[in-house]
Protein backbone atom coordinates (compact mmCIF):
# COMPACT_ATOMS: atom_id res chain seq x y z
CA UNK A 1 0.00 0.00 0.00
CA UNK A 2 0.91 3.44 -0.71
CA UNK A 3 -0.24 6.01 1.07
CA UNK A 4 0.04 10.06 1.29
CA UNK A 5 -0.16 11.52 4.78
CA UNK A 6 -0.58 15.29 4.35
CA UNK A 7 -0.19 16.91 7.76
CA UNK A 8 -1.06 20.49 8.11
CA UNK A 9 1.03 22.60 10.20
CA UNK A 10 -0.70 25.86 11.93
CA UNK A 11 -0.90 24.19 14.96
CA UNK A 12 2.74 22.35 14.91
CA UNK A 13 2.64 20.64 18.12
CA UNK A 14 -0.51 19.60 17.96
CA UNK A 15 0.22 18.01 13.84
CA UNK A 16 2.65 16.25 15.12
CA UNK A 17 0.91 14.27 17.49
CA UNK A 18 -1.62 13.08 14.87
CA UNK A 19 1.20 12.44 12.92
CA UNK A 20 2.98 10.15 15.16
CA UNK A 21 -0.59 8.19 15.48
CA UNK A 22 -0.92 7.92 12.32
CA UNK A 23 2.60 6.88 11.43
CA UNK A 24 2.70 3.94 14.17
CA UNK A 25 -0.35 2.47 12.58
CA UNK A 26 0.99 2.63 8.78
CA UNK A 27 3.89 1.53 9.54
CA UNK A 28 2.81 -1.23 11.52
CA UNK A 29 0.68 -2.30 8.84
CA UNK A 30 3.80 -2.40 6.36
CA UNK A 31 2.97 0.71 4.23
CA UNK A 32 4.66 2.73 1.68
CA UNK A 33 4.25 5.96 3.11
CA UNK A 34 5.16 9.37 1.69
CA UNK A 35 4.39 12.69 3.94
CA UNK A 36 4.05 16.43 2.59
CA UNK A 37 3.05 19.25 4.75
CA UNK A 38 0.42 22.22 3.72
CA UNK A 39 0.28 25.41 5.84
CA UNK A 40 -3.39 24.30 7.25
CA UNK A 41 -6.55 22.57 6.69
CA UNK A 42 -7.97 24.02 3.68
CA UNK A 43 -4.86 23.50 1.69
CA UNK A 44 -5.19 19.44 2.44
CA UNK A 45 -7.64 18.84 -0.47
CA UNK A 46 -5.89 20.85 -2.79
CA UNK A 47 -2.38 19.08 -2.00
CA UNK A 48 -5.07 15.46 -2.70
CA UNK A 49 -6.05 16.33 -5.97
CA UNK A 50 -2.56 17.42 -6.70
CA UNK A 51 -1.35 14.14 -6.03
CA UNK A 52 -3.86 12.67 -8.14
CA UNK A 53 -3.61 15.06 -10.74
CA UNK A 54 0.46 13.46 -10.40
CA UNK A 55 2.49 10.60 -11.86
CA UNK A 56 2.90 8.80 -8.48
CA UNK A 57 -0.17 6.30 -7.50
CA UNK A 58 -1.61 6.33 -4.12
CA UNK A 59 -3.59 3.75 -2.48
CA UNK A 60 -5.27 6.43 0.14
CA UNK A 61 -4.61 9.68 1.74
CA UNK A 62 -4.44 10.64 5.40
CA UNK A 63 -5.68 13.97 6.46
CA UNK A 64 -3.97 15.78 9.56
CA UNK A 65 -4.55 19.16 10.97
CA UNK A 66 -5.97 21.25 13.64
CA UNK A 67 -8.54 23.91 13.42
CA UNK A 68 -9.90 25.58 17.14
CA UNK A 69 -12.33 27.90 17.54
CA UNK A 70 -11.52 31.20 17.41
CA UNK A 71 -13.91 34.71 17.82
CA UNK A 72 -14.55 34.88 14.68
CA UNK A 73 -16.91 32.58 12.04
CA UNK A 74 -13.96 31.91 10.05
CA UNK A 75 -13.51 28.47 12.35
CA UNK A 76 -16.73 27.14 10.59
CA UNK A 77 -15.98 28.36 7.28
CA UNK A 78 -12.40 26.33 7.70
CA UNK A 79 -13.98 23.32 9.53
CA UNK A 80 -17.11 22.92 6.89
CA UNK A 81 -15.32 23.70 3.64
CA UNK A 82 -12.05 21.30 4.49
CA UNK A 83 -14.36 18.22 5.55
CA UNK A 84 -16.61 19.11 2.09
CA UNK A 85 -14.16 18.86 0.25
CA UNK A 86 -12.14 15.93 1.19
CA UNK A 87 -16.30 14.15 1.01
CA UNK A 88 -16.23 15.69 -2.51
CA UNK A 89 -13.02 14.01 -3.42
CA UNK A 90 -13.30 10.75 -1.61
CA UNK A 91 -17.51 10.20 -3.43
CA UNK A 92 -16.61 12.41 -6.72
CA UNK A 93 -13.44 10.30 -7.12
CA UNK A 94 -13.91 6.69 -5.12
CA UNK A 95 -10.38 8.14 -3.63
CA UNK A 96 -9.67 6.69 0.00
CA UNK A 97 -9.28 9.66 2.62
CA UNK A 98 -8.77 9.55 6.13
CA UNK A 99 -9.98 12.54 7.90
CA UNK A 100 -7.77 13.04 10.75
CA UNK A 101 -8.61 16.98 10.83
CA UNK A 102 -9.49 17.25 14.69
CA UNK A 103 -11.73 20.17 14.72
CA UNK A 104 -12.38 22.07 18.70
CA UNK A 105 -12.95 24.66 20.67
CA UNK A 106 -9.70 25.24 22.46
CA UNK A 107 -6.43 23.71 23.02
CA UNK A 108 -6.83 21.14 25.63
CA UNK A 109 -9.03 19.20 23.67
CA UNK A 110 -7.15 19.34 20.34
CA UNK A 111 -4.66 17.64 22.65
CA UNK A 112 -6.94 15.10 24.11
CA UNK A 113 -7.56 14.16 20.39
CA UNK A 114 -4.30 14.22 19.12
CA UNK A 115 -2.35 12.39 21.32
CA UNK A 116 -1.82 8.51 20.41
CA UNK A 117 -2.43 7.91 24.32
CA UNK A 118 -5.33 9.33 24.46
CA UNK A 119 -7.90 9.41 21.50
CA UNK A 120 -5.23 9.60 18.59
CA UNK A 121 -7.12 10.53 16.09
CA UNK A 122 -3.93 10.51 14.11
CA UNK A 123 -3.97 6.31 14.38
CA UNK A 124 -7.67 6.60 13.59
CA UNK A 125 -7.72 8.19 10.30
CA UNK A 126 -4.82 6.00 9.34
CA UNK A 127 -6.82 2.60 9.88
CA UNK A 128 -10.04 4.29 8.54
CA UNK A 129 -7.69 4.27 5.54
CA UNK A 130 -6.73 0.99 5.96
CA UNK A 131 -10.17 -0.41 6.36
CA UNK A 132 -11.66 1.55 3.45
CA UNK A 133 -8.86 0.42 1.34
CA UNK A 134 -9.91 -3.50 2.24
CA UNK A 135 -13.48 -2.62 1.57
CA UNK A 136 -12.65 -0.97 -1.67
CA UNK A 137 -10.09 -4.22 -2.98
CA UNK A 138 -13.16 -6.27 -1.97
CA UNK A 139 -16.18 -4.36 -3.97
CA UNK A 140 -13.71 -4.57 -6.87
CA UNK A 141 -13.19 -8.34 -7.12
CA UNK A 142 -15.25 -10.30 -9.23
CA UNK A 143 -18.38 -12.21 -7.06
CA UNK A 144 -18.23 -15.52 -6.93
Amino acid sequence: MNILVIEARYYKGVSDALLEGALAVLQEAGASITKLTVPGALEIPHAIAYAEAGSQNFDGYVALGCVIRGETTHYDYVCQESARALMDLAVDKALVIGNGIITVENEDQAWARAKSNQKDKGGFAANAVLEMIRIRTALSEPAT
